[in-house]
């Protein structure tokens, strides 16, 4: 799954733990994400959605 999570983290000038901090995840969850190893669960995609105040839809996106 394709994920917005690295630019949207990256414009508010958060590392990868700041954010993993946010969301009550471990760093490497939010890197394995990023590098496409890992799709999060609903739960954390809603908080990440909620975070970021997006649509979950723009965030994640499924690869054809």
């Amino acid at each position: 799954m394709k994920s917005q999570l690295r630019e949207l983290r990256a414009q508010k000038q958060w590392s990868q733990t700041d954010l993993a901090e946010r969301l009550s995840v471990s760093r490497q969850t939010i890197n394995a994400i990023e590098t496409e190893k890992y799709d999060p669960s609903l739960p954390l995609a809603f908080k990440i959605a909620r975070l970021f105040k997006r649509p979950i839809e723009e965030i994640f996106k499924a690869e054809a």
